[in-house]
């Protein structure tokens, strides 16, 4: 289990620093501006629907059902066309309605605005065509228990970008984010072709082969997990989404604040994803098929026993992110992004948004694991259901809060929705099984280990403060 997870988060540590790396490029280039705002607005629609489905939807639904189904080739490729065929269309319905949906992604810019943005939606929607494929590759590759051609291909992305920002640097803004649109295209491609490779090595292009060769003779025998999947996908687009989807709101009622807002919300959160990927996703990914076979097998102790320990972990590793976070947050925004036209007024901003962001970390986290729960025992709807009460939450505290507090406010309200969003989830696993997992020895050495280290953090707030 620790060596998937280390994978996991070894691969997405090497993703995030190149991600890093290219926003430092992009904040000292295009600083947080309206070029800045519409490559983030072009990028949104797509970027959510990766997360969505390479952070959740798609392998908690498809992972059970091909685990089940006798005829995991035919069932495989069944699922992947249909999913292909849909996204082509959509592309193309993007395409030709750029500026319908660039509208609906940012409905306050102003025509101007929406008309430089349209076309830049368009092309970067066809990202989201390439990273299905990837997805449904690397659902098959963790089946075969192998997680590390996707954790670190997800590098490729930010190599693309950071060369396309290295290629426009001192042109226009106009032009730059043109250039950032198509590396966004080649890093998309880049990630199927090592997935295509890995596939071949472990030997599942037979599978797709025959998948591809029966599919019309014995679709008839993957009709019952075909309507299961069918059932459960919708519902976890939902219920495995709520930090990405928040994320999204978030930048569409930040398109009525001033210019700069959305790019605030952007680095903030990009911050606020760093811990969240490392640990929380990549540990969910990398048990998440082990717990489907436990609960396949009726082994629920072992199941419990690898919760248990990922529950504890995760939590000391988020308890530990959290409070270096918010305490440092105004050095960290500072060494990642001040320079260039990214001004000192842009830090104190960003930094704010990122503690109201980080307040909702420890909840969103720990809520991931044990949806996993809910997940393997095909009860999509139900945390599906958590979400769009979670949803709701955040929809009305960001409703509340966008006046008063800005952009700021808008985050703290995705961080209130995390907290429903863990009460919720762990009543659905179940108090009882919870309760066992925190009585432990543990529990002390975490409060211990917090109360020693936050004096620390604050020591080195003061030490870093006198260098800003």
């Amino acid at each position: 289990m620790f060596r998937s997870i280390f994978t996991n988060s070894f691969g997405i540590l090497t993703s995030r620093i190149l991600g890093f790396l290219r926003d430092m490029l992009q904040a000292s280039i295009l600083g947080a501006n309206i070029y800045t705002d519409i490559f983030i607005v072009a990028f949104k629609l797509p970027n959510l629907f990766r997360r969505i489905f390479a952070e959740g939807a798609f392998s908690q639904s498809f992972l059970p059902s091909f685990t089940h189904c006798r005829k995991k080739g035919v069932f495989a490729v069944t699922i992947f066309l249909r999913f292909l065929l849909f996204l082509i269309l959509f592309a193309l319905a993007v395409t030709l309605f750029d500026t319908l949906f660039t509208k609906l992604i940012a409905w306050g810019f102003d025509d101007q605005t929406i008309k430089t943005a349209a076309p830049l939606v368009a092309l970067e929607f066809y990202y989201l065509i390439f990273i299905f494929i990837v997805t449904f590759l690397a659902s098959l590759l963790q089946y075969k228990n192998h997680f590390a051609t996707t954790a670190f291909a997800t590098a490729l992305l930010n190599v693309a970008l950071i060369t396309a920002l290295l290629a426009g640097k001192g042109l226009p803004a106009s032009v730059i984010i043109w250039y950032m649109g198509y590396g966004v295209i080649a890093g998309g491609l880049l990630q199927v072709l090592v997935h295509l490779i890995a596939v071949k090595k472990y030997s599942l292009l037979p599978l797709l082969v025959g998948g591809f060769k029966y599919r019309n003779r014995k679709k008839r025998h993957i009709e019952t997990e075909r309507k299961r999947f069918n059932a459960n996908f919708f519902a976890s687009v939902l219920g495995s989404s709520t930090a990405q989807i928040s994320a999204f709101l978030d930048g569409w009622l930040a398109s009525f604040l001033a210019a700069g807002s959305i790019s605030y919300l952007y680095y903030a959160n990009r911050i606020f994803q760093f811990p969240l990927a490392l640990f929380a996703i990549a540990t969910s990914v990398a048990i998440f098929p082990k717990v489907t076979r436990f609960l396949k097998n009726s082994d629920e102790s072992r199941a419990l026993e690898m919760l248990t320990k990922s529950f504890w972990l995760l939590a000391a590793l988020l308890t530990l992110a959290t409070a270096t976070g918010i305490i440092l947050r105004d050095p960290i925004v500072w060494l990642l992004y001040e320079r260039g036209a990214f001004a000192r007024t842009d830090t104190h901003e960003t930094a704010l948004i990122l503690a109201m962001y980080l307040a909702g970390l420890l909840p969103f986290g720990i809520a991931k694991i044990f949806s996993l729960w809910l997940y393997a025992t095909h009860r999509q709807k139900e945390a599906a259901r958590i979400s769009a009460w979670s949803l709701g939450v955040n929809i009305l505290f960001s409703l509340v809060l966008i006046k008063p507090m800005g952009a700021a406010g808008l985050a703290l309200a995705s961080s209130l929705s995390g907290f429903v969003l863990f009460v919720l989830t762990i009543k659905a696993f179940g108090y009882e099984r919870f309760s066992a997992i925190i009585r432990h020895p543990y529990a002390l050495r975490l409060i211990a280990g917090t109360a020693i280290l936050i004096p620390i953090l604050f020591q080195l707030k003061d030490i870093l403060v006198a260098y800003l």
